[in-house]
């Protein structure tokens, strides 16, 4: 019988080589959807938050009608 040659440890390492990129590029696609997710989640988030300070902003304006009941800006 013949022993393992250098061939069989380059094959050997090309495989291991191949098996790495192929988990490498699954984690990289996993990641790219976390990301595109996470962007998705931010920008629901931004929208709401735009949205109750623009709630805000009108229950500001009615309360304060009156430029006299308006409380002092916060510096004073």
């Amino acid at each position: 019988m013949q022993g393992m040659g250098a061939g069989d440890g380059l094959e050997r390492r090309l495989m291991e080589l191949e098996t790495r990129l192929t988990f490498q590029e699954q984690a990289l696609s996993e990641m790219s959807e976390a990301l595109a997710d996470a962007r998705l989640e931010r920008a629901r988030s931004d929208a709401l938050l735009q949205a109750v300070l623009a709630d805000l902003r009108g229950l500001r304006g009615a309360l304060y009608a009156d430029p006299a009941s308006e409380p002092p800006p916060p510096h004073y």
